[in-house]
């Protein structure tokens, strides 16, 4: 159902960035933001391209001001160019109630596979974590500063992905093209993060089957912040809980709960080897699930806010 508004009502005076723009802006947006951040602090000295095993500060800066000022810049593209504000863009009512609850079920839902990989073998315990620690608070320190980078780098992903693109994409082609196609499109921007092989494809797959269901939570809740609190607590608890890859980047700090790593021997189909749990069939039969159960139980899926009587203006 084409014309379907999924967060605000559009009024007349709104513009619609054309499609394939859209497509070629989200990836300005996302490269703008990280040359804007990094550049200068690359230049002080603060960054060290390429990172490094003890650049916990480096990494809160990325997730912090990178995303951060991506989102500014898409934000500010809506603002002066569609005449937008970021209620249209699912950042309305109930905010932080909606925000909460999709941190608790994104923490249920990471706890849930790791829960099932451990059982089933494919973990063991390589250290103590943050409250086994000799200096608890210097173990804290990082877990909680990272917390708040996650909180910025998932919800502006999800600004990006679920927020603006679906939204657009909704509006000129219908909700299940718009589903489909930032599922994809948020998979490829995944698709680099570590060398070709069984556990990146099995991880790709798991980030579009992530993006249908975080997808159909936006569409259910007819409001962006549930999912940017599930994508936070997910990334963060992953890890900052127990010092698992996230889609295949590593963090070097003492973990929340305990240092898990795979077991000698398991299959890296139950672990996700290099690309972390996002790449294990037990994330896939977890997100399968919950798409399943959004579908059986959510409101009929060609919902949205009616539009305005006057057409919006292109851009």
């Amino acid at each position: 159902m084409a014309g379907i508004e999924l967060y605000a009502p559009r009024k007349g005076r709104h513009r619609r960035t054309w499609t394939i723009a859209a497509i070629v802006l989200g990836a300005v947006f996302l490269i703008g933001g990280q040359v804007g951040a990094l550049l200068p602090a690359i230049a002080t000295g603060f960054v060290t391209p390429g990172g490094g095993a003890d650049g916990w500060p480096q990494m809160a800066y990325e997730l912090g001001a990178a995303f951060g000022l991506g989102s500014v810049l898409l934000l500010l593209w809506a603002w002066l160019f569609e005449r937008r504000g970021p209620a249209a863009l699912g950042l309305n009512a109930r905010g932080p109630l909606r925000f909460v609850r999709g941190y608790l079920i994104g923490l249920a839902f990471l706890m849930t596979v790791v829960g099932v990989i451990w059982i089933a073998g494919g973990y063991v315990v390589e250290g103590a974590g943050a409250f086994g620690s000799a200096a608890v608070g210097a173990a804290l320190l990082p877990i909680g500063v990272l917390m708040l980078g996650f909180i910025i780098q998932g919800s502006s992903e999800e600004l990006l992905f679920r927020g603006w693109l679906m939204q657009l994409i909704a509006s000129r082609h219908g909700l299940w093209i718009a589903v489909i196609a930032n599922s994809l499109l948020f998979a490829v921007a995944h698709a680099g993060n570590i060398e070709p092989s069984n556990e990146l494809y099995v991880g790709l797959a798991n980030i579009v089957l992530f993006g249908l269901f975080i997808s159909l939570y936006a569409v259910r809740e007819g409001s962006l912040w549930g999912v940017c609190g599930w994508h936070a607590a997910w990334n963060w608890l992953l890890g900052l809980g127990f010092g698992l890859e996230v889609s295949g980047q590593v963090i070097e700090t003492t973990p929340l709960i305990t240092d898990l790593t795979g077991a000698p021997g398991a299959a890296w189909w139950l672990t996700g080897s290099s690309f972390g749990p996002e790449a294990s069939v037990v994330t896939t039969a977890v997100l399968l699930a919950g798409v399943i159960v959004l579908l059986v139980r959510g409101r009929t899926w060609d919902h949205g806010v009616e539009p305005a009587a006057a057409a919006p203006q292109e851009a």
